[in-house]
């Protein structure tokens, strides 16, 4: 029998999993992660696209705990690169997942990109696997490229990341700011909704 009173977050990156359990605080649940399960496999992320990746890391986190299983696959596409980086964000410089190579190559490609072109968006889809149930929500966020890194908050292409309606990038506004209207935090907001009609009436 399946046990409703916990969820698996398919993660092991601790900035990631500290503004998950942020956004879904409150929750009459325990929040696991991958750290919990350390029999667990590394997970191949070979899709290509964001559902793809976020269904296989679910996917498989379910398939060994039995328990809900939660995973994301979010990244920045800037429409001067054609969507890129996408679903190579996080390793954008090499297979080390390096944000400062990240940062740096991305600010090389875009130097000569003025700065009404440098738009931009995080997306973030995020895939809900348990017993009977299989469903994606996705969130995002558009904004623009800075000029050079700003900000010590957050980690990723945070530093780089200005969001519509503000001037400074995410790793100025913080946390508290940014788990509002990050892409993770409207994706995880619309899984939360989910999670908790999962809690209420779960698969019989």
């Amino acid at each position: 029998m399946t046990d409703y009173s916990k969820i698996v977050i398919a993660t092991a990156n601790l900035h990631k999993l500290k503004e998950i359990r942020q956004i879904l605080s409150g929750l009459p649940v325990q929040l696991l992660s991958l750290q919990d399960y350390p029999e667990i496999p590394p997970i191949i992320e070979g899709g290509e696209t964001f559902q793809e990746n976020a269904w296989i890391k679910a996917k498989t986190v379910f398939h060994h705990t039995g328990l809900l299983s939660l995973a994301d696959d979010s990244g920045l596409e800037v429409y001067a690169l054609n969507g890129s980086p996408g679903v190579y964000s996080a390793r954008f410089a090499g297979s080390e997942k390096n944000d400062l190579k990240n940062n740096k190559k991305l600010l090389n490609l875009l130097n000569e990109v003025p700065g009404n072109s440098r738009t931009a968006q995080f997306r973030c889809v995020v895939s809900i696997i348990g017993p009977d149930t299989e469903e994606f929500v996705e969130g995002f966020v558009r904004g623009k490229i800075a000029d050079s890194p700003k900000g010590t908050a957050g980690f990723g292409y945070d530093p780089l990341f200005i969001p519509e309606g503000y001037h400074q990038t995410f790793a100025e506004l913080g946390a508290d700011i940014k788990n509002r209207m990050s892409h993770r935090a409207l994706a995880f907001q619309a899984a939360r909704k989910i999670i908790e009609k999962y809690i209420l009436q779960p698969p019989i």
